[in-house]
This record gives C-alpha cells, structure tokens and sequence, in this order.
C-alpha cells in the first residue's frame, strides 16, 4: 500500500509547514460526505497516533489513518494551478466515480 507526491506537491507542503511555524507533515484522508459518498480531507499534522500509516517523499510525511488507506491506497496528490486557481489533485485509481462537482466521490 502507498501514497505518493509529486515534486510540486512536496514544494507546496514544505512552504505551507513552514509558514504555519510547526507539524510533523500532512494529514491524508477521506470522510462520508457529498452527493457520490466520500470526500478527501487534508489538515496539518501536528502528532501521530499509534495505528497511522507514513509516507514520505521528497522530505514530506503523508500521514494516512488504516481506515482512509484502503480507499486512498495507490493515490498520488499533486499541487496543480489552472488559470487564477491552484490547489491539491488526488489521482485515485480507486475511484469509480464523481459527483459533478467533482467534491465527492465512490469506489
């Protein structure tokens, strides 16, 4: 099981570490929500608990909860920006589908 990043991703979570002042890396997971079932979230982390999954790349810690990790398991989480937007990508190869706003989704 593994979750990856990209370079630009990395970039963007190391600049958002340090401007916050502290964390040991970001948090990766998924939550029931939406009109498909699942929706990502993301959130600094400041410390572990005992069953957390951690991949590290590039200097960075994801941490994924066991239970978020068989649906996010294969993801890769990029920074993208598109025109005046920028934000993080998740290339799930789990996902089934998408809502049409593209806020949740089901595997």
């Amino acid at each position: 099981m593994a979750i990856t990043i990209t370079e630009t991703a990395a970039t963007r979570i190391k600049a958002f570490l340090k401007n916050r002042g502290k964390g040991i890396g970001l948090r990766l997971g998924v939550k029931t929500t939406g009109c498909s079932g699942m929706a990502y979230f993301l959130e600094f982390a400041d410390m572990l608990n005992v069953e957390d999954k951690i991949f590290e790349h590039m200097g960075v810690k994801v941490i994924v909860d066991p239970k978020s990790l068989i649906y996010l398991d294969g993801t890769e989480l990029s920074y993208v920006k598109k025109g005046l937007n920028e934000g993080f990508e998740f290339n799930n190869p789990n996902v089934k589908d998408e809502c049409g706003c593209g806020e949740s989704f089901r595997v």
